[in-house]
């Protein structure tokens, strides 16, 4: 009758367990192997992993689910569980396997109604296949109060998908739910220095980790953020710590529940590096590669600021470039382009370091120079007239462009970047009419 049915629940599963993992474990390979345990007056079940159902009960077992035969307990419909309850019955059988024996409180619903058990739990692999199982012991039942709420508060701690795990003082864990156990399982299959408790292991950075749990030694409780180094590698968690006693002894422990925001961050640091790239691609000249109208208006402020306090001239040169649309009429706007360039490549050569270039339309340029006298503002700009009497090679032809430069000066012919320029563009305007190719300063208004 026992045998049938073993036969008859070994035909709805499939799962073979790699022997190299449990090779260690009791294997009971039929249920005749357990009528001992009919002698024992406490409730004692095997449960299979990979079926995710009962193998066999006691008596006792049989009762405590309030069914009249070990059948009825082996065909209970347990098809309505959740993903956290397969979790957790996983997590014990993987704890059972690493410490030989379980105990920890669980919440059963005999008849519908919430039990919370204080049960014993030990791994084994069951029949022919060589099925996950565990051999589940009912210790004794925990007294939870007459309140449901706190029924309601074990199931969240044990079926949330963010880690929590209470560790002793020194590190140690002592009750993980299954999403730490997830997170770090690979820490248990590994051989710790003596200085490295489980708890520093679990940090990208042990001497991060080592730090945080001084914090808390210290008496501490706070959330902190931490690069951990999980089962999916490096994450970064904001890491909640508070200190707490054992329900039991009354020793000193501390609750740490996890909050994975790694894709936050990176979503973060995304958006601020494309903040950045747009803000490069404002600040800079497209085509010329020269700073920009924008960059030039920014960076005025504190140019001319800095000159006031330390009372130091500066000098705007508006550069409107001669010639310019004969280009474009008779080679292309190609050419033109390539012209542009060549032009803004000449003006940073001759230039000064602290000097600040921009490009601000189709042809124009401003130059804010920081030279110490007018005689110097004279030599920068016959330099780059200078510069660009070589002609330019564009489409297999000789380009050629001259400038016509006017010069404003601060403070006297403007004290911002607006009125600096509008005086410079006026006396660029006067070279123009007087022949191009110069350069010209704003007037004496005496």
């Amino acid at each position: 009758m026992q045998e049938s049915i073993f036969q008859r629940r070994r035909g709805r599963c499939s799962t073979v367990v790699n022997l190299s993992q449990y090779g260690h474990l009791v294997h009971i390979e039929t249920i005749e192997e357990l009528k001992l345990y009919e002698l024992i007056p406490n409730v004692v079940w095997v449960f299979d992993i990979d079926k995710h159902g009962w193998w066999w009960g006691n008596s006792a077992a049989v009762t405590f689910w309030g069914l009249d035969s070990l059948q009825a307990l082996i065909d209970k419909d347990l098809s309505g569980d959740t993903q956290g309850a397969r979790d957790r019955t996983l997590q014990t059988f993987e704890l059972a396997v690493r410490e030989g024996l379980t105990v920890d409180p669980w919440t059963t619903y005999p008849n519908g109604k919430p039990k919370t058990l204080l049960m014993m739990h030990r791994a084994v692999l069951l029949g022919p296949d060589r099925h996950r199982g565990i051999i589940a012991y009912i210790n004794e039942q925990v007294n939870m109060g007459e309140q449901p709420e706190n029924l309601l508060l074990m199931e969240a701690m044990r079926y949330t998908r963010v880690p929590a795990t209470t560790f002793t003082l020194d590190g140690t864990p002592v009750v993980e739910n299954p999403a730490a156990t997830d997170a770090y399982n690979y820490i248990h299959g590994q051989s710790l220095a003596a200085d490295i408790s489980p708890f520093v292991a679990r940090f990208a950075d042990p001497a991060d980790g080592q730090t945080c749990l001084n914090r808390v030694q210290a008496g501490e409780e706070g959330r902190w953020d931490y690069i951990m180094q999980t089962a999916n590698g490096p994450r970064r968690h904001s890491l909640d710590i508070r200190r707490t006693r054992h329900p039991l002894n009354g020793d000193f422990l501390f609750l740490v529940v996890e909050y994975d925001f790694t894709e936050l961050y990176e979503a973060l640091e995304e958006v601020e590096s494309a903040r950045s790239r747009l803000h490069d691609i404002a600040m800079k000249d497209a085509l010329t590669g020269v700073h920009s109208l924008h960059y030039m208006q920014e960076a005025a402020d504190a140019e001319l600021a800095h000159a006031a306090l330390d009372k130091q001239p500066l000098w705007l040169m508006f550069i409107d470039l001669d010639g310019f649309k004969a280009i474009n009429d008779n080679f292309s706007h190609s050419a033109g382009d390539e012209v542009l360039r060549e032009v803004a490549r000449r003006l940073q050569e001759v230039i000064c370091e602290s000097d600040l270039l921009a490009r601000i339309g189709g042809d124009e340029y401003v130059l804010l120079s920081h030279a110490s006298s007018r005689a110097d503002s004279e030599r920068m700009a016959q330099r780059i007239l200078d510069c660009l009497h070589e002609p330019i090679p564009v489409e297999g032809a000789q380009a050629r462009v001259s400038a016509s430069i006017g010069i404003a000066n601060f403070p006297d012919d403007g004290e911002d970047l607006e009125s600096l320029l509008k005086a410079a563009d006026a006396a660029m305007y006067r070279v123009k009419k007087d022949g191009k190719n110069g350069f010209a300063f704003v007037p004496s208004e005496d």
